[in-house]
């Protein structure tokens, strides 16, 4: 029985520092990052856009606008839209940083769950 050790380079070994960090640890840090202010962004926006619904609720109630139901539902319809687009957007983007992309991607849910 041959009992010489396997030589292993850090490419292929899968438990090497040099590994984990490049193709785990890092995307992984990458996506947290992007996920955390993607959370935070979204709660900036919805401020602002809840902000200026109250100003035109008290415009309306100052008879200086007329809004009508249908068009503020419509207008929310077409920002969650475009909220929904840009998220999967962001989430593409982040599974091609690696090979699998599901580090990155895992940490831009952990990273949007934190913010």
């Amino acid at each position: 029985m041959n009992e010489t050790p396997l030589q292993t380079t850090p490419e292929t070994d899968l438990f090497s520092a040099d590994f984990l960090l490049g193709n785990v640890g890092a995307p992984f840090i990458i996506g947290a990052a992007v996920g955390f202010f993607a959370k935070k962004m979204l709660k900036f926006a919805l401020f602002i856009g809840g902000a200026a619904i109250v100003m035109m609720f008290v415009g309306e109630y100052y008879n200086i606008i007329n809004i009508s139901d249908v068009q503020l539902q419509s207008a929310a319809e077409t920002v969650a839209k475009g909220a929904k687009d840009s998220g999967s957007f962001l989430v593409d983007r982040l599974t091609r940083i690696t090979s699998k992309g599901v580090s990155a991607a895992g940490g831009f849910f952990v990273g949007f769950k934190f913010g």
